[in-house]
């Protein structure tokens, strides 16, 4: 069962996993893009004439401004400066300074706005997360992750409390339990989920995207049978006397069930993504990321998804997006989608590889054997073809985003970025980052700093996994490898933070706290390796100017500067001023997107 614990969208376990989708987001495009419904996208030329039809996000300039003042302003500019006051006119920042030269540059018909004491930072900005696979996972399956529920027994609890309120012929469907995490059965069978009903079927996925539960009603609504075949590299697990548990290995087994749901037939994946970056305003995020572009419909199509929500003129936050390695470098060539392909709203930014898998489900690639194990984990790529592929995207202009949990992964990640270096090839140009960056040693620093690779730590490892990875993973030494902000950032090597959401919740503010805290979850008493710590103006940066960086959008966003886009949050509090194990409890008032207000508390 330790392959339950894995990262379903680096490991790749979302690949195509709703191929169906195809035919519900061509439909969902606007009308007036170019795309052959039939076939939803078809190659360059279709490509191409999606980005024309993008709106055009830059708005008029003559409107009156608005001047911010009566707060604390804090600019994330390289000396991370206070300003007494701020204007945006349309879309754009146009002063930054003193209440008196900000009136100046505004004008006579400035509107002003008093900040009232709270307090005003640019836009948050989520670096690795899996906004297209997510929000479709997300839009039809309720969330019983270790974010809201702490049991099993809760859990069961609250899949029981939706029965009542559930139509006759729908589903409950639920996402993200953790057996891990959640204290209880390592699995929920039949016994756990027809607890909940008999009568309305039920299906579980777990946090990995590997595996998934269901109850008997669920199986049969499906039309499983008690003989059904296993498929091939997947399985339908079985008791010792050969019946059914309701437990399923693999994608291939369960999707059998789950594509019976009828919230899978109505699925719009263009919806699910306006939807979801709707709701994350709440959170002050106002750019994410889309690190595994492809793996929602196994092509090169996810890129269709992403600019046909930016084309509907409904997106509430900017979307930067990496190409998968698994659709195959070609795949994407053909498609006409290179870095740069969009614009402010919604670009294509990078190439995404994968070394290892997760550290928690044992697959990370590791120089020494897990604890009380043999193993050293799973090399997700051969060292020759992660090198290979750098070399290729690299020389066609490709910055490189690059998954490494263990430390020999991160190794191979380091030797791909020096053969890509030592082939000409200027790095700065690239900016590659190690996503996750788990396990990180001395030696590994130094390298990243004389390659100029940067790190983005899942920060959630520390919080939530922390004593799992303690006791069961690496042991009490090794463990202290773990997220090593503070070491990096003292070696002159750029972090950001982020969620790999749907593995844990983007919420920057919670984020931040746990950089600055790492307090684990479990114990809430155990502070992880208190040396590796980081100031919360740190931790700030991480979800601001560094994260605009890591997304070559440095340029346009990331700190409130003249001429860059009006994307704003304000909070309730300072995070610099309160206790720091309740910046998470900070509330987020309003947050604005290119000089317009996407929420309000």
């Amino acid at each position: 069962m330790n392959e339950s614990f894995g990262c379903p969208c680096c490991s790749g376990a979302f690949d195509g996993f709703l191929k169906g989708v195809r035919r519900t987001a061509a439909a969902q495009l606007p009308p007036t893009l170019p795309i052959n419904r039939r076939s939803f996208m078809s190659g360059t030329a279709a490509l191409t004439g999606l980005v024309a039809a993008l709106p055009t996000w830059s708005r008029a300039q003559t409107a009156p401004a608005r001047i911010f003042s009566g707060g604390t302003i804090l600019t994330v500019d390289a000396a991370f400066s206070e300003a007494e006051a701020i204007a945006i006119r349309g879309d754009r920042i146009i002063a930054v300074g003193s209440i008196q030269d900000v009136r100046a540059a505004a004008g006579e018909d400035a509107v002003e706005v008093d900040l009232a004491g709270r307090t005003m930072l640019p836009g948050f900005i989520e670096p690795h997360t899996h906004v297209v696979s997510g929000a479709a996972v997300g839009g039809i399956m309720t969330n019983v992750g270790i974010s809201r529920f702490g049991t099993a027994a809760e859990i069961l609890d609250h899949l029981r409390s939706l029965v009542p309120g559930t139509p006759p012929g729908e589903w409950i469907l639920a996402r993200n339990f953790d057996p891990a995490l959640q204290e209880g059965p390592e699995a929920l069978t039949f016994a756990e989920l027809d607890a909940v009903s008999t009568e309305v079927p039920v299906f579980v996925m777990n946090a990995s995207g590997h595996l998934a539960y269901a109850n008997r009603k669920a199986f049969e609504a499906a039309g499983i049978p008690e003989d059904i075949p296993d498929p091939p590299g997947a399985e339908f697990v079985r008791d010792a006397e050969g019946r059914l548990t309701g437990v399923m290995k693999n994608n291939v087994s369960f999707l059998k069930v789950v594509s019976a749901a009828p919230a899978m037939g109505r699925l719009d994946p263009v919806t699910a993504l306006i939807d979801l970056l709707s709701d994350w305003g709440r959170l002050g995020l106002t750019t994410v990321s889309e690190l595994a572009l492809g793996t929602l419909t196994g092509s090169p199509e996810d890129a269709a998804i992403v600019l046909g929500a930016a084309a509907s003129g409904r997106l509430k936050a900017r979307i930067r997006a990496y190409p998968f390695y698994t659709v195959g470098s070609s795949a994407w060539d053909e498609a006409g989608i290179g870095p740069g392909t969009g614009d402010a709203l919604a670009r294509i930014t990078g190439y995404k590889l994968v070394a290892d898998g997760s550290n928690q489900g044992f697959t990370g690639l590791q120089r020494e054997p897990y604890l009380g194990s043999d193993s050293r984990g799973t090399a997700y790529m051969t060292p020759e073809e992660m090198t290979s592929i750098a070399l290729d995207r690299a020389a066609k202009g490709w910055p490189l985003a690059l998954h490494a949990n263990g430390d020999a992964g991160i190794d191979m990640v380091l030797d791909a970025c020096e053969a890509v270096r030592d082939a000409g090839i200027d790095m700065s140009l690239i900016r590659a980052r190690i996503e996750h960056c788990s396990m990180l040693h001395d030696d590994q620093i130094a390298r990243m700093k004389d390659l100029g690779v940067s790190a983005s730590f899942l920060i959630g490892h520390v919080h939530f996994w922390g004593v799992w990875m303690r006791d069961r993973v690496f042991g009490p030494e090794r463990v202290n490898n773990l997220d090593r902000c503070r070491s990096v950032e003292e070696a002159g090597v750029g972090f950001t933070l982020h969620s790999d959401f749907t593995v844990t919740e983007p919420d920057p503010l919670h984020m931040i706290q746990m950089a600055v805290t790492r307090r684990t979850w479990k114990e809430p008493d155990f502070v992880l390796n208190p040396g590796e710590r980081i100031s919360v103006e740190s931790a700030i940066r991480a979800m601001t100017s560094e994260a605009a960086w890591q997304l070559f959008s440095d340029h346009e966003v990331g700190s409130l500067e003249v001429g860059k886009m009006a994307d704003l949050v304000i909070l309730e509090q300072d995070p610099r001023r309160v206790d720091p194990d309740t910046i998470r409890n900070i509330r987020v008032l309003e947050t604005w997107m290119n000089g317009d207000q996407v929420f309000v508390a």
